[in-house]
């Protein structure tokens, strides 16, 4: 088993690729088959895996979470830190917080148009950790 935190500077609100991040990981951990669990220490980003090809893919998700979960919800109580607060949490929430992917030949088996996305829902720029734990 190996693990490593990786530290992902956030400019705000979007979607980061951290794929090669995470291969890199996977490559220093040496490990031919097994799994590569991938999890976000935050509870206002989250982590996804979608199409790495189109960059239009993102802009189209961010635009539908927006009108899922628009900022500044007058049901919403919490906002401590500033009308997207609340939304962040919610957002996280609704994607996910941990991906699992398998280790084949050394190497992510993602699909050919798959990568590892964090997405940051806080319009601040943020230092997110990502704990990756490979085990093979």
């Amino acid at each position: 088993m190996y693990q490593q935190t990786l530290t992902v500077a956030t400019e705000g609100r979007g979607i980061y690729n951290i794929t090669d991040e995470v291969a890199a990981v996977v490559a220093a951990a040496d490990c031919e088959l097994g799994l590569c669990h991938v999890f976000i220490a935050h509870t206002s980003a989250s982590l996804t895996i979608t199409e790495n090809a189109d960059s239009a893919v993102l802009r189209d998700l961010e635009r539908f979470i927006a009108d899922l979960v628009p900022d500044g919800d007058p049901r919403f109580e919490h906002d401590q830190e500033g009308p997207d607060d609340m939304p962040a949490h919610v957002r996280s929430i609704l994607t996910q917080t941990e991906v699992t992917v398998p280790v084949r030949r050394g190497r992510l088996g993602l699909g050919t148009w798959q990568g590892i996305f964090l997405w940051e829902h806080r319009h601040a720029a943020y230092q997110r950790q990502v704990i990756v734990t490979v085990n093979g």
